[in-house]
């Protein structure tokens, strides 16, 4: 019989919980209503699942997450929550839920949600499931975009801009390659032009973020 913690502060939410995942057959192992009790509760009981409320006085679900995952390794995490914000699913993602289901989930798909997680799989709501998949396709397309630019500078404009990204001028970067001050600024042309940049300043920041440059 799997075991499971319930984490809301809304007792009647609670309630609701703990007579649904009886009747399917759980353990509930306990109810909380904070993050401070829920760590306590996950440390005592090590369950195999932990449903945590997203919004809660506090630390909020996404800021206990780890420190909940720290105190019982094995357990399996599953926000829920009245969010359907793209950017706290992301979050969730990130932080090492294995669900993310908003409140509206009917208890009996909840329920059987909750065995595809044990059996090592991931739940989701239907309407986040479309916003993931968007937010993905972005992150691929911006990783694509950064891969295509990168391929695209040659070894010698990595080095110019690396020494842009130091503050140096024009002259002083044609002193330090030994080439003319022309040539410095055709080389700064020519990478903007390829990074699709207006500014200096923007394709430094770019660089730097995409590790291509250090800045001493």
């Amino acid at each position: 019989m799997a075991s499971v913690l319930i984490v809301d502060d809304a007792e009647l939410f609670r309630e609701a919980l703990r007579a649904a995942f009886t009747q399917e057959g759980f353990e509930v192992v306990g109810v909380a209503a904070d993050a401070m009790a829920a760590i306590d509760l996950t440390r005592e009981h090590e369950p195999d699942l932990v449903m945590l409320d997203l919004l809660m006085p506090g630390m909020s679900g996404l800021e206990v997450l780890g420190t909940i995952q720290k105190a019982s390794p094995r357990s399996r995490i599953v926000l829920l929550t009245a969010s359907e914000s793209a950017e706290d699913l992301l979050a969730a993602v990130k932080a090492g839920a294995s669900g993310y289901l908003t409140k509206d989930t009917p208890l009996p798909r909840l329920a059987a949600a909750m065995e595809d997680v044990l059996a090592g799989g991931a739940a989701i709501s239907p309407a986040m499931g479309g916003k993931l998949f968007s937010a993905l396709r972005d992150l691929l397309r911006h990783a694509s975009a950064g891969s295509m630019r990168q391929s695209e500078l040659t070894g010698r404009e990595l080095e110019i801009l690396t020494l842009v990204g130091e503050g140096k001028t024009s002259k002083e970067i044609a002193e330090e390659l030994f080439i003319s001050e022309n040539t410095v600024r055709n080389h700064v042309r020519n990478i903007l032009d390829k990074l699709g940049m207006k500014s200096r300043f923007e394709a430094v920041n770019w660089a730097y973020r995409e590790g291509l440059i250090n800045i001493r």
